[in-house]
């Protein structure tokens, strides 16, 4: 019995390992494991060594940056502030449901991957709505958002990237693109330093998931992204890792985000 239990234990590990090793070949072929996405390690807040604030791995979103700043002033915040901090949170998470909706469809690692950086970027959105002693209008659900143009932008993004995996992977590169210029429009708005930390390292973060997105899309299927949002200029420059001066709130030519509203 003792032999028989010992042959059997030593069958399971076999299958674990040769289990495992099948997933990372996989993650490897496709370019979408760990070894791509996890290069940039850093969490939202720019706290990790070496930062580059927009990381697509799932670090913690503390707020012990945040923590270093003076104390908020809920009364020096203004509407336009309030309004950007409320839609900021379910804009992130609308990029989490959508990648990880993707996710269950397709199966490729990077929307899972990147799903789990959104949510530090949404937990990092909330810190600041709990500082400034806003309501949280993030639902629990996946899926289901309170504003409702992002409502109808999440059932839209999902039945494109349900299409095809080409597809899957242009939805994700969209939602960047337009995190990337709501982002910009709501920096312009604001000269509180926490929310400017947190959207900058937000906006850093955008740039890196959709240069993953277009990576990924030239690995599955040769095709080369077009830009759908931003200007060819400025998205040139993200790929192209030299940055876009967009902290200060330009929009590109004839870029659109939906600025609180669909485009």
């Amino acid at each position: 019995m003792i032999k028989k239990i010992v042959v059997i234990g030593a069958f399971i590990a076999l299958a674990a390992v040769l289990v495992f090793g099948a997933i990372y070949r996989t993650q490897a072929k496709d370019g979408s494991g760990s070894g791509e996405l996890n290069n940039r390690s850093a969490d939202v807040l720019g706290t990790g060594p070496g930062s580059r604030s927009g990381d697509l791995t799932h670090d913690s979103a503390a707020s012990g940056e945040l923590a270093e700043l003076p104390a908020a002033d809920p009364s020096g915040l203004s509407p336009a502030e309030a309004e950007a901090l409320t839609f900021m949170r379910e804009e992130e998470k609308l990029a989490q449901d959508v990648y990880l909706a993707l996710y269950d469809l397709w199966g490729l690692p990077i929307f899972q991957n990147i799903a789990a950086s959104e949510l530090t970027h949404t937990a990092a959105v909330l810190t600041l709505l709990d500082r400034y002693g806003l309501d949280d209008p993030a639902s629990t659900q996946a899926g289901v958002f309170t504003n409702p143009d992002l409502q109808a932008l999440y059932t839209e993004l999902v039945a494109q990237g349900s299409l095809s995996l080409e597809e899957a992977l242009k939805v994700g590169a969209a939602i960047e693109e337009i995190d990337i210029l709501d982002l910009q429009t709501r920096l312009a708005q604001t000269d509180n330093a926490d929310i400017l930390q947190v959207f900058n390292n937000l906006l850093k973060g955008s740039w890196n998931h959709l240069r993953a997105f277009t990576n990924n899309l030239a690995n599955q299927t040769g095709e080369v992204y077009q830009p759908q949002y931003l200007s060819d200029a400025e998205y040139q420059a993200i790929i192209t890792d030299r940055g876009s001066g967009s902290a200060n709130g330009g929009r590109g030519n004839g870029g659109r985000g939906t600025g609180g509203g669909r485009p």
